[in-house]
């Protein structure tokens, strides 16, 4: 299981209208805060800030077609030349990150076959490699040429 480092920063957050948002770097916009998003968030801040990874190689929630179905993946990390390299998927913290929630991560792997899938939920980071066709669980960040 992966950690966040203890030395990310408090991202900006506001309330507007009664309703509190979190500033994404990745999307240069407000979003509503919520317990998915600060688990998204919190993500992101670990690959710009601790990985160094910039956040235009990052995106974030972009639709995909998954066998006629429109949905939604939560981050997909590219690397330099723009290939795919690792997939998220972003559950809230009371969520569990059970055979459901790896399912869907799959799912999505399906169309973008990725090396690394990373499951967080806020308590709990998982992380798996991709490697001759089987998955291992990472016990460090993935990393990847820049």
């Amino acid at each position: 299981m992966l950690s966040l480092s203890a030395d990310l920063s408090v991202p900006p957050m506001r309330v507007v209208a009664g309703r509190e948002e979190i500033f994404d770097p990745c999307r240069r916009k407000w979003v509503a805060l919520t317990p998915e998003e600060w688990t998204r968030q919190r993500l992101l801040q670990q690959f710009i800030e601790v990985l160094h990874i910039p956040a235009g190689w990052i995106a974030v929630e972009k639709e995909i077609d998954l066998n006629g179905l429109r949905k939604r993946y939560d981050v997909l990390v590219h690397d330099a030349s723009g290939t795919p390299q690792i997939l998220v998927e972003c559950k809230a913290p009371e969520v569990s990150l059970n055979a459901a929630a790896m399912e869907q991560l799959l799912r999505y792997h399906i169309r973008l076959p990725v090396p690394f899938l990373l499951l967080a939920n806020g308590n709990e980071i998982r992380c798996w490699k991709r490697s001759n066709g089987d998955l291992e669980e990472c016990r460090e960040w993935p990393s990847f040429g820049k």
